[in-house]
């Protein structure tokens, strides 16, 4: 799986040119002197960015690097306008975002399904002739050519959305929690970075309710300068609502823990820390009522914290509730 989990690819994408005006005089047997009736040429095809949410990779684009839409149609006789070139879509997960590979400028964002966006608008159809009569030119030789489409290396970046995001270091139980609380299969064993790419699960809550969770690959320190798996997943949290913070009980400093992946995210992006945090202490199975007390006596009061264990489901319920009431 981890293979096919693509979520940053280049590729070049180009719009098609528009078409030629035409240069032509109206000619027919009774009619002297018919004047221009050039047409206009048609526009070239866009490049469009789609929305779908069938896709959860960028894997399609890893080998398609030139995208190319076909050029509008030239004008002809009759006032008759060209073909439109067709418009080129590219089908992109939500949470797709795509940037000008050379200057960085935001391009375009996906985050519904079926939304649409022009990446790259194809070039206008040049006039005819026939736009170009007047008093004193009633046999204009002349027609616009088409505008030139546009063209240019692209960076799409793929960030999962989801309602809640899972921050923690490896071995923090965040792959157990998710395949606890919903369907999603993570593999899960105890070594660092099992879980090398996101992954996504429908957490079902009371009266037919859900909400989305992701299990983004662990941190380390100093994962905002890219070590470990760094920079490359620190954007997935990017789009969450809701930043759930696991630290495991049995941790040597758990306030310290937390306080660590504070400090990477905030070198990451400083914005992260607006959103809403819970921290979640896990694997309390492992400890004693005591050893709990302990830990609670040193835990930051300004956000909501709940004590859970995903082996025998003990404050699972509290954890969901609060993670419900805080996306409402």
């Amino acid at each position: 799986m981890a293979s096919n989990f693509i979520d940053y690819v280049k590729i070049h994408c180009m719009s098609g040119n528009g078409g030629a005006g035409s240069v032509h005089f109206r000619r027919e047997k009774m009619v002297d002197k018919g004047g221009p009736d050039g047409g206009d040429g048609g526009r070239g095809g866009h490049v469009i960015l789609k929305g779908n949410r069938n896709l959860w990779t960028l894997l399609h684009l890893r080998y398609q690097k030139h995208i190319k839409a076909s050029n509008g149609v030239r004008g002809s006789g009759s006032r008759s306008t060209g073909a439109q070139g067709q418009d080129v879509i590219i089908d992109v997960p939500m949470g797709t975002v795509v940037k000008d590979a050379e200057t960085g400028e935001l391009l375009a964002e996906i985050t519904e399904d079926g939304q649409e966006e022009i990446l790259y608008p194809g070039g206008m159809g040049g006039l005819g002739n026939t736009h170009f009569k007047s008093s004193t030119k009633q046999t204009p030789q002349y027609a616009q050519p088409g505008l030139t489409g546009k063209e240019g290396w692209v960076v799409c970046e793929l960030k999962v959305l989801a309602d809640v995001g899972l921050v923690g270091f490896p071995n923090a139980g965040k792959s157990t929690l998710l395949s606890v609380v919903s369907a999603a299969k993570p593999e899960i064993a105890n070594y660092a970075f099992t879980t090398l790419t996101p992954n996504l699960g429908v957490v079902s809550y009371h009266d037919y309710k859900s909400f989305i969770m992701a299990d983004i690959p662990g941190i380390i320190e100093g994962a905002s300068e890219g070590k470990g798996l760094g920079l490359r997943f620190l954007r997935h949290i990017e789009r969450n609502s809701i930043l759930l913070f696991l630290v495991s009980a049995d941790s040597e400093n758990v306030l310290a823990e937390y306080k660590t992946l504070l400090k990477e995210l905030k070198k990451y992006n400083p914005e992260l820390l607006d959103k809403n945090r819970i921290l979640g202490i896990s694997k309390i199975d492992t400890q004693t009522d005591k050893d709990l007390e302990k830990i609670k006596k040193k835990l930051p009061q300004d956000i909501p914290v709940v004590f859970f264990s995903s082996l025998n489901l003990k404050g699972i319920n509290e954890l969901k509730d609060i993670l419900w009431n805080n996306l409402a």
